[in-house]
């Protein structure tokens, strides 16, 4: 456990980060939208071309960020305008944390029915209501703080969600104090497969189709290092029944993505693992979603984006047809190797063979 004075000089650095709120926004306040117990703020933007029954895509800023500066740069207002869903982003507050982290680590507010995962149901409720939302397309994603409480909601109302992204998050229920999410931030402590999926499981007692996940990892990310990516498949491999090892490794330029399919060939769980990549939501600023900024990092591949496609929101590419999986020249797919060892190991190594595999690892 770190001690408090390393504690206090990471708040105070990460307070120094430039935290104003941009001038110009699209978003716009929801006001109403019950009871609140978690006391955060929300807003959303809803295109001018609106189709029946859209989709809802609810997106969680990072700590130091606001909602309309990941907004901005992100790109998901302006996806949105373009492809026709509505998108919704709450917002911590300094009263709730002065960091303006989501807590993520406060038991209080992680669980069914309670602080500010309620606070988030309730807004997705009033949306759906006031918005005609298609109740069987709605996601989940988030970064940092905001990834690992996107995790917390979709783990206690996995009916309410189709799809979440969690990037460089951690798993649900991990840690219940400041110094143990300090902990397991830096990849210490972190619980074994058997008790990371018997929390997820006991958040909800859900008995339903889980939404599918999306996982984002930088391979220099400090910050929330690596093995939480790894310790979150391996905590969601449990409700969607699917074996450790993936399906399928597709190697990019910049990137890697590992997939693991369940019993009906669905894509349970996605990895993107980004080679030196650090702390922050990869963007790609020449797609003309989102842009450079703290933790808004230009990679040249746009989460944003992949995401919206990945869940049918956005303009589909070929990497979506399996039978064409094998015939592009823009990548290689490798079958993964078979690997022995606990399941927390083995989704470790699955980060690393897909590196190898891109020539981005010896």
């Amino acid at each position: 456990m770190r001690s408090l004075s390393d504690i206090l000089e990471r708040l105070a650095r990460m307070r120094s980060v430039n935290t104003a709120v941009p001038t110009f926004s699209i978003l716009k306040k929801l006001d109403r939208f019950g009871s609140n117990p978690g006391a955060l703020t929300a807003w959303h933007h809803v295109p001018k071309q609106l189709p029946p029954a859209p989709a809802l895509v609810v997106v969680l800023h990072g700590c130091t960020q606001t909602a309309a500066g990941y907004d901005i740069g992100s790109g998901w207002s302006a996806l949105a305008e373009d492809y026709g869903f509505v998108v919704l982003f709450p917002e911590q507050t300094r009263q709730n944390n002065a960091n303006l982290c989501f807590n993520w680590f406060n038991a209080a507010d992680t669980r069914r029915g309670h602080g500010e995962v309620m606070s988030i149901r309730q807004m997705v409720a009033t949306m759906v209501a006031e918005h005609n939302i298609d109740e069987r397309r709605i996601y989940m994603t988030g970064l940092s703080a905001g990834g690992a409480m996107a995790n917390a909601v979709l783990a206690c109302y996995p009916a309410v969600f189709a799809g979440g992204a969690i990037i460089a998050g951690l798993p649900y229920a991990v840690a219940s104090t400041v110094p143990e999410a300090f902990d397991r931030m830096r990849g210490q402590g972190l619980p074994d497969t058997r008790t990371l999926q018997a929390s997820l499981r006991d958040a909800s007692h859900y008995k339903g189709i889980w939404p599918t996940i999306s996982i984002w990892q930088g391979t220099s990310d400090n910050t929330v290092v690596p093995k939480n990516a790894a310790a979150t498949v391996a905590q969601w491999r449990g409700v969607h029944v699917v074996p450790d090892r993936p399906s399928a490794i597709e190697t990019f330029d910049r990137y890697s993505r590992s997939v693991w399919r369940d019993n009906c060939g669905i894509e349970a769980i996605e990895l993107y693992t980004i080679d030196g990549m650090g702390h922050g939501t990869p963007v790609d600023a020449s797609s003309g979603y989102g842009g450079s900024a703290p933790f808004m990092l230009d990679v040249g591949v746009s989460s944003t984006v992949e995401i919206a496609r990945n869940w049918g929101l956005a303009a589909s590419f070929e990497r979506r047809e399996p039978e064409r999986a094998t015939t592009s020249a823009e990548r290689s797919i490798t079958p993964p190797t078979p690997m022995s060892g606990s399941a927390d190991i083995d989704v470790q190594s699955v980060i690393e063979n897909a590196l190898r595999s891109a020539g981005l690892m010896k």
